[in-house]
């Protein structure tokens, strides 16, 4: 099946992922630039009325960078809604990325409803919805939605607990559009591997933290490049929902994240008077951290996984399989 047109001529085939409060203007800006999907949640901008002024920001960068550059790839705006009661704000957020006809929207927690997905269509554009299981995936489907987002044991934030392996063969038996792959994707060499499994394209998030343009604290960047798969912590405390932590977070926090408690998954909530402390002090990373040893600009990560990428395909052209 032949891909969307917004998803059809990206330099690389990766997408950022939208990153809660770290997504913002400068870092979606520097992704496109670089040919990729960029993106960022619409409650990253707050008020609600900060949502047109951030798109718009974006939008003039890359027509002026356009100009500048006439044959650059610039890959697509996406605009990350998070489908669930508690979101006050969406129905608003929709409605001005349907004004500003956003190419990609993703969606997340529950399948969009109709109207939001026929808004969305009506432009040409597409939604992409991340799911955890095979079950959330086949409702996502009958709801209609363009593609999946894959999130394997291992992403960041908010992650399942399947094998990106189990999790991508066990769709691709009854879907052949679209999907990305996310979980501890940091690399050229993982973005080949997600293809490889069956995968359209790489979801990278927690790379994105360490950036130069992410709105993230010194002391986060440096807690990246310090930890390893081994300081991850997999826990449903937060939010309600599992996801997965970087452990000084928490000890900062004055919690023993070896014996953190179970949340009441009714506890969450997306509501724009929604303050909750735990959300910003509390860090997410994926378990890919350990190959992040750095904090360089954006256009330098994308330029590193294009070479990691043509290298790993080389690499895997050059063995001497099968054998006859």
């Amino acid at each position: 099946m032949a891909l969307p047109a917004a998803l059809s001529n990206l330099r690389i085939p990766v997408i950022g992922s939208p990153l809660f409060i770290a997504s913002c203007p400068e870092l979606v800006i520097e992704q496109c630039k670089g040919g990729i999907v960029g993106s960022f949640p619409a409650l990253n901008a707050r008020p609600a009325e900060m949502l047109d002024q951030w798109i718009r920001q974006i939008k003039k960068a890359l027509d002026d960078h356009k100009k500048a550059n006439p044959n650059a790839i610039i890959g697509p705006i996406a605009v990350n809604q998070i489908v669930h009661q508690s979101n006050d704000r969406l129905a608003h957020d929709v409605e001005v990325c349907v004004k500003h006809q956003i190419p990609i929207i993703i969606s997340s927690l529950r399948a969009p409803p109709k109207e939001m997905l026929d808004a969305i269509h009506s432009y040409g554009g597409i939604v992409m919805h991340d799911i955890i299981s095979i079950r959330h995936a086949q409702k996502a489907l009958e709801a209609g939605v363009d593609g999946l987002i894959l999130v394997a044991s291992g992403a960041g934030g908010h992650a399942g607990g399947l094998s990106p392996f189990a999790l991508v063969g066990e769709i691709r038996k009854f879907f052949q559009g679209p999907i990305a792959l996310s979980g501890s994707i940091a690399n050229g060499d993982g973005i080949l591997a997600a293809q490889s499994m069956g995968a359209d394209f790489a979801y990278i998030g927690s790379r994105w933290l360490a950036t130069q343009e992410a709105n993230t604290s010194e002391e986060y960047r440096q807690a990246i490049v310090e930890s390893s798969a081994a300081d991850i912590v997999y826990t449903n405390l937060f939010t309600g929902v599992h996801g997965n932590y970087l452990k000084k977070s928490i000890i900062k926090a004055g919690l023993d994240p070896d014996n953190l408690p179970e949340a009441d998954k009714t506890s969450m909530s997306f509501s724009s008077s929604n303050n909750t402390k735990a959300w910003r002090d509390i860090w997410g990373a994926g378990q890919g951290v350990g190959l992040m040893t750095d904090v360089p600009t954006t256009a330098e990560v994308i330029d590193r996984l294009s070479k990691e990428y043509v290298a790993a395909r080389a690499r895997v052209m050059a063995t001497p399989y099968p054998r006859s």
